[in-house]
């Protein structure tokens, strides 16, 4: 087998490839609007009330139409997925393996399809939409290689009069509870490590994109993946999804969304119900308050592009996004100055046209935001942003700079998730690891600094669990930056990780007597 490597980026600077795109996402608008039904062990399942997937860019523009189930279709998803494990878990893991990869070659053969479908349901430009795409790609390549590996005997230390064998075995039944932002590749990564493990699954997408876990679901039962082992619900949170996070005979849950959710779901499953007879795993990435400090050794202009592509890369829509920076006081007048020019530059308009960027992802999101905004005007001052245009037509709100910001600001301390970037004067470089390391998140975080002894104190004292030294603090590859947080920016999972599966499985230990 030809060792894994990430997939390579599309260069859309290309005219004829840029114009792919185009015609990718003029053949998706003619889709637009349908109905998609659930898929609870292969059968179709229809509900009275549905969830209405819409454009950001375009808000009135519906892609798709789903269901929006509740107990009872969570029940039944459940106990298909719990009658497949039991044939599931003893499919050999090359078999299981041969999915994932047969997987990966129908997304590259339908990679600008996806993309537009990508580009149109959450508002993604088009190289943020091909790399989500790419992602969902390696995350089958390496995971489905990761557990041939892992199938294999595990070492361990001899004995004379015994034949000793360590392996490993499935969990069970998972809930699988993906995010909006990465809504191909975080979604595709957390099904396929779960069910080529050997456990089965029940995947309950965000209903911000639905549509992106529909097309996962049809690529695995086109490669004909056995009925029950993946079961796709659109479903209430509120009713189902507390249901199947409480249920007995759930296993394990893996999920990735806001602290305030997440912490939600980890204190459920630690209850134990009644038939429960084991403790359940929870596999969460929960966000962060990520910051990049800029020391006073730096090329400022340098400094500046990382930081503006990391904090509005995506409308600052990702759980990486810096949303601090931190400047010594010594070149904070410059950086404001350069950053403040170079934040203006940046060019809004639909992602279908392949705008730098684009809207937010809802109504709820674009409401947020804005009401972070107008705290950010009272503790710091506005240089950049602040507005909404074509309030009308999109969820878009312009690139944000507050500079100024107390370092024990709402802005400064709390997840915003959007275009908004707080600025924070930093005394010396020793101030700068003081602040950045005043949160309770710990996902990731930058330093810039052309001082090698600064670097191995950051290397050393900076607490994220993904540092980035002199570059952007977004932009994880699979195997290359494995990825998660510390603190209550999860349970530091490591997707994208040699240990990543291991949270799917359990150890076995055999002994036989000779």
């Amino acid at each position: 087998m030809v060792a894994y490597k990430p997939m390579e980026y599309l260069d859309f600077n290309n005219p004829s490839i840029a114009q792919e795109q185009k015609n990718a996402i003029e053949k998706v608008k003619t889709q637009l609007g349908k109905e998609y039904p659930n898929i609870i062990n292969g059968k179709e399942v229809f509900t009275d009330k549905k969830t209405i997937s819409y454009n950001p860019a375009n808000k009135s523009e519906v892609v798709g139409v789903f269901q929006k189930s509740g107990k009872e279709d969570a029940e039944n998803a459940i106990n298909a997925a719990e009658k497949a494990f039991a044939t599931w878990k003893f499919v050999p893991a090359a078999e299981r393996a041969e999915y994932l990869f047969k997987a990966s070659e129908l997304i590259k053969q339908r990679r600008l399809e996806i993309n537009a479908w990508m580009i149109t349901e959450v508002g993604k430009n088009y190289l943020e939409a091909d790399a989500d795409t790419c992602e969902a790609i390696d995350f089958l390549e390496f995971y489905g290689r990761e557990m041939l590996r892992l199938s294999e005997n595990q070492p361990l230390t001899g004995h004379p009069d015994e034949i000793n064998e360590y392996f490993y075995i499935p969990l069970g039944v998972g809930i699988v509870i993906p995010p909006w932002n990465f809504p191909f590749a975080i979604m595709v990564g957390t099904v396929a490590a779960s069910i080529v493990t050997g456990n089965t699954v029940v995947l309950k997408p965000s209903s911000d994109a639905p549509m992106m876990a529909k097309i996962f679901d049809e690529l695995m039962r086109e490669v004909g993946l056995p009925d029950g082992v993946f079961n796709y619900l659109v479903a209430s949170g509120a009713e189902a999804g507390d249901y199947m996070v409480d249920h007995p005979r759930t296993r394990f849950i893996s999920f990735t969304g806001s602290m305030e959710v997440g912490t939600r779901i980890y204190e459920r499953a630690a209850k134990v119900n009644p038939g429960q007879i084991w403790l359940k795993r929870v596999v969460a990435e929960m966000g962060g308050k990520d910051a990049m400090l800029i020391d006073s050794e730096v090329d400022v202009d340098y400094a500046v592009g990382e930081v503006v592509k990391a904090a509005f890369g995506f409308q600052g829509q990702k759980c990486s996004a810096c949303s601090r920076a931190i400047v010594d006081e010594k070149v904070y007048d410059e950086f404001v100055e350069k950053l403040e020019k170079k934040a203006k530059e940046i060019v809004i308009g639909d992602p279908r046209d392949n705008a730098p960027a684009g809207p937010v992802v809802s109504e709820s999101a674009y409401n947020s935001i804005k009401e972070y905004i107008e705290i950010g005007k009272k503790e710091g001052r506005l240089i950049v942003g602040g507005t909404t245009p074509d309030s009308d037509k999109g969820y878009y709100i312009t690139p944000t700079v507050i500079v100024d910001v107390p370092e024990t600001a709402r802005i400064a301390k709390e997840e915003i998730f959007g275009p908004v970037l707080a600025v924070i004067k930093s005394k010396n470089f020793d101030d700068g690891i003081r602040i950045f390391n005043d949160t309770i998140y710990g996902l990731t975080g930058g330093l810039i600094t052309n001082n090698p002894e600064k670097l191995a104190r950051g290397k050393k004292e900076l607490h994220c669990g993904n540092l980035y030294l002199n570059r952007k603090c977004t932009g994880a590859l699979v195997d290359v930056h494995p990825f998660g947080g510390f603190n209550m920016s999860g349970t530091d999972s490591k997707a994208g990780s040699r240990d990543y599966l291991q949270l799917f499985m359990q150890g076995k230990s055999v002994a036989t007597k000779k």
